[in-house]
């Protein structure tokens, strides 16, 4: 079995795939769990590779899974071959997760794609029709700008991002939730429109913890894939 980790600012994700690079066990975990999370895996791993946008982490997890199944795990650095030219400068300030999304974006849905990562930080990434990643953009994610509101003013609360919302919300709570979500809306169907007219229009990939959430708000993202970065760990380190 294999076994892939996305290390993310928020989360620990870890997929096992097994020979026909089917997941067969998933898991999310607090990022706080990092040296104890291979007791949470069913599956006997005989490989695995991580991808990490938290440097401290990355060590510790190693050590777990060198500590558990007797293995070295693999650490996808930015210089790695993904299949795709990378136009990011300079390409050790990219995240290996965005990396990782736009190759594996590229292979399983075809060029051109946007690959959106609704997380800690909202990202866009923007691959062409010769697999060339053009770059993108980083902006706070939802949880984040909702939190800033609350920690930069003296009266507006911390809100939960699920409910209602409005352009014309009559609350403080809803308004908060409206200014947030519809402000992504805004960023999302600005990109797609600038990137349509530059390269043609493309195949939009939706992942990260709230892309579901945004799919059914946004009907120009085509695909949501929660899995995409564990899947594209899995097929770099198969060679594939």
């Amino acid at each position: 079995m294999l076994l892939a980790v996305d290390i993310g600012n928020s989360a620990i994700k870890l997929g096992v795939f097994d020979d026909r690079d089917m997941l067969v066990e998933r898991h999310v975990l607090d990022p706080g769990l990092a040296h104890t999370f291979a007791e949470a895996l069913k599956s006997e791993i005989n490989t695995a590779v991580i991808s990490s946008v938290v440097p401290k982490l990355t060590p510790v997890v190693s050590e777990a899974i060198k500590k558990r199944y007797g293995i070295i795990a693999k650490v996808i650095a930015n210089d790695h071959d993904l299949g795709i030219k990378v136009n990011y400068r300079p390409i050790e300030d990219a995240g290996n997760d965005r990396l990782v999304n736009s190759a594996a974006a590229a292979h399983f849905y075809g060029v051109p794609c946007i690959v959106i990562s609704f997380g800690t930080a909202t990202t866009v990434d923007v691959v062409s029709r010769d697999h060339v990643l053009l770059g993108g953009l980083i902006a706070p994610g939802v949880k984040m700008s909702a939190a800033a509101l609350h920690e930069k003013t003296a009266r507006l609360p911390l809100i939960d991002i699920e409910g209602e919302f409005s352009p014309t919300s009559e609350t403080t709570e809803t308004s908060i939730r409206s200014g947030v979500i519809l402000s992504q809306i805004g960023l999302i169907e600005k990109v797609i429109s600038q990137v349509e007219a530059k390269i043609g229009k493309p195949k939009v990939v939706a992942t990260g913890g709230y892309a579901a959430k945004f799919a059914e708000l946004c009907p120009l993202i085509d695909v949501v894939d929660r899995d995409l970065t564990l899947k594209g760990l899995c097929r770099i380190a198969r060679g594939r």
